[in-house]
């Protein structure tokens, strides 16, 4: 065997190692699917880019708000996620501040829409689409999102120690890589959606006129994920 081959296989055992025992690791699996059976606020965002936008929108705003996803695990992992949930002042602060970013998000695709409202246009209402967001706003706008949200750092915290064991060695790693598979099987489902909403809604965004609609629908959901994150 060579030495590549030795160090391969190394890692495999070493990541291997850190899995939970087969029984473990199908219970974390169903609770997973089970968590993310049921639509979140995380699919209500990627289905309205997605709808809006098309389907590379809600692609770029998934990959966005899995990597946030991702960020708060590693939060997790490294005991950040305790902090937030011991200080209810900062997890106040994050709270608002994810709201406040919504709130800009709803508001100005709201302005979008009234702009192409009044702009000039032909009879029939038909018109070229406008251009979407750009790829790099549509991703930092998804990882903002996630980020700013205080309930998935303090969902993490709670629901990867259940299936953590310290018998296995450190905690730190097993949390990292759950919650990496977590954030596997989210990207796989919110993609799903994507892929949904943008079939159902291609031909609404070849008229100007449901372009408009569209897009007052998905400031207002936007406004209605701000009034969830705060309230609920």
């Amino acid at each position: 065997m060579t030495v590549q081959a030795m160090q391969v296989t190394q890692a495999v055992e070493s990541v291997t190692a850190l899995l939970p025992s087969y029984a473990a690791l199908l219970g974390f699996l169903g609770a997973s699917l089970a968590t993310l059976a049921a639509p979140g606020p995380s699919v209500v965002y990627v289905v309205a880019r997605s709808t809006a936008h098309g389907r590379r929108a809600g692609l770029y705003s998934m990959a966005g708000l899995e990597t946030g996803a991702a960020l708060h695990v590693m939060a997790a992992a490294a005991g950040l996620a305790a902090l937030l949930a011991r200080s209810p002042a900062l997890f106040d602060v994050v709270r608002w501040t994810g709201a406040a970013y919504l709130v800009w998000l709803g508001v100005r695709e709201l302005r979008a829409a009234r702009t192409r409202a009044t702009a000039p246009g032909d009879a029939t209402g038909e018109g070229a689409a406008p251009a979407s967001p750009r790829r790099w706003r549509l991703f930092a706008d998804g990882v903002l999102v996630d980020v700013l949200n205080p309930k998935t750092a303090l969902f993490f915290l709670a629901f990867l120690p259940q299936f953590a064991d310290p018998a296995r060695g450190a905690v730190a790693p097993q949390l990292a890589l759950l919650g990496g598979l977590f954030v596997g099987l989210t990207a796989l489902v919110d993609s799903s959606y994507v892929l949904l909403a943008d079939r159902m809604s291609w031909r609404l965004r070849g008229s100007e006129r449901a372009r408009r609609r569209l897009g007052r629908a998905s400031g207002g959901i936007y406004l209605a994920l701000a009034g969830t994150a705060v309230v609920v």
